[in-house]
């Protein structure tokens, strides 16, 4: 089957092949980083500690968060037809979201390093029946090792960035060749199911995006009930997912906004939990109270921004706040998911960087159920009008929950999808237990 390989795929199996003595280097290097977790490494390697549970197994890859979360929902019909589930992503903190989201019957691996040997290992041991790419982490040694096995591969909530989109185009045949052997992909948008059949892919359909499903996340009642006894009823905003620069924005919004209305609280959850640190630096900098949660810092009448460094409780945080500044979107990342925030009552803020939920935030904004802010200035005119006027926030509120609800539906369209391997899945496993 390597003979039909462009040069281009053809030269990376050799290359990584070749470069597999610098792995350890690289490893080293990632857990210096905190980018590892030292009791896991052989993991990266192909290696796993864990028995693969007997019978068919459904192997679902999501990059990080954001795609592990985006899958919880389906894993949960999976698991409801006695699917056996093998989870794997690459990065520590979406680790611990499987770990705290899914029962243990839900496996997790991380994934190995895209080299032909590490693959291999891994493909040897698990030998997954079906494999479910969510979005768009597309590794070339995976993907044609999988196809040489004949193991079935769809892309889930498939999504090809604006961005993305013109430098595959100049790789045409390398994409080609990889998109060439999935079964089909099922893409989270026309626009992405348009981008993915351009580029090669065989078969497209356009699903929905599986993270309009999710449900709202939790929150123990027993913390929320604490949490809202110390905050008195004081007004409180989120700014949820927060990288680097938008910190700065959102702390000078605050600083406006409480020389008239003293009271108020921002709770900053960084999107990168270990960035806590430097955040309380930047508030107090600024002449701010602060209160940092992975410290078991609890805020009090004089906290003005609450760092919620810690991983699982935005469920918690979006309770508290009738306003959510959703980050990545003031500075170029590209935005990230407003549905549970929405789900939960939440009026939305975003800056212009959205374009990997464009048309999710192109319909909010269309009916009003999310608002645009380009600067800090109009950060802190929007915010004080919605603090003001619960009427107007409640109705943005309501819109956004139409739109989610009217987009919604792309759980039930994936698994009729892949039916007819769920089919086959249920009767092998039926004969397995016979």
């Amino acid at each position: 089957m390597t003979g039909d390989l462009p040069m281009t795929l053809r030269a990376y199996r050799k290359l990584s092949a070749a470069a597999l003595p610098l792995s350890s280097a690289l490893i080293h290097r990632r857990l210096k980083q905190g980018k590892e977790d030292p009791a896991r490494v052989n993991e990266r390697r192909g290696i796993s500690s864990s028995a693969r549970p007997p019978g068919p197994l459904v192997w679902i890859h999501g990059a990080s968060v954001g795609e592990v979360l985006a899958a919880a929902a389906l894993v949960d019909r999976l698991r409801a037809l006695n699917i056996r589930i093998l989870m794997t992503s690459g990065t520590v903190t979406s680790a611990e979201i499987v770990t705290g989201r899914f029962p243990p019957d839900v496996l997790h691996q991380y994934l190995p390093y895209d080299t032909p040997r590490y693959v291999d290992r891994f493909l040897d041991h698990w030998q997954p029946t079906l494999a479910l790419l969510v979005e768009s982490d597309l590794w070339p040694n995976l993907i044609m090792s999988c196809a040489e096995r004949r193991v079935p591969m769809v892309i889930i909530n498939g999504r090809m960035s604006q961005r993305s989109f013109p430098r595959w185009q100049k790789a045409q045949a390398t994409i080609g060749a990889l998109l060439g052997r999935l079964d089909f992909v099922l893409a989270q948008s026309g626009s992405d199911a348009e981008r993915f059949a351009s580029l090669g892919a065989r078969d497209v359909i356009n699903t929905g995006n599986l993270k309009l499903d999710v449900e709202a996340p939790s929150a123990d009642r027993d913390k929320l009930d604490r949490m809202l006894a110390l905050l008195r009823g004081r007004p409180v905003i989120v700014a949820a997912s927060t990288h680097a620069g938008e910190e700065a924005i959102v702390i000078g919004a605050h600083r406006k906004l409480a020389t008239y209305l003293p009271a108020l609280m921002t709770v900053v959850i960084p999107r990168h939990p270990k960035r806590g640190g430097e955040i309380v630096e930047l508030a107090a900098s600024a002449g701010l109270q602060t209160a940092q949660r992975s410290r078991e810092q609890m805020p009090s009448a004089q906290t003005d921004i609450y760092v919620a460094d810690t991983i699982g409780e935005m469920g918690l945080f979006y309770r508290l706040a009738p306003i959510v500044f959703m980050g990545g979107s003031l500075v170029a990342h590209g935005g990230q998911n407003p549905i549970e925030a929405i789900k939960l009552g939440a009026s939305i803020i975003h800056g212009p960087h959205i374009q990997n939920f464009t048309e999710v935030y192109g319909a909010l904004d269309r009916t009003g159920g999310a608002r645009q802010v380009d600067n800090g200035e109009m950060l802190v005119r929007q915010i004080g009008q919605w603090l003001s006027d619960a009427a107007l926030r409640q109705q943005s509120n309501d819109s956004a929950v139409a739109v989610v609800e009217q987009l919604g539906g792309a759980l039930e369209r994936t698994l009729a999808a892949l039916e007819p391997y769920l089919l086959q899945l249920r009767l092998e496993a039926g004969a397995a237990d016979a």
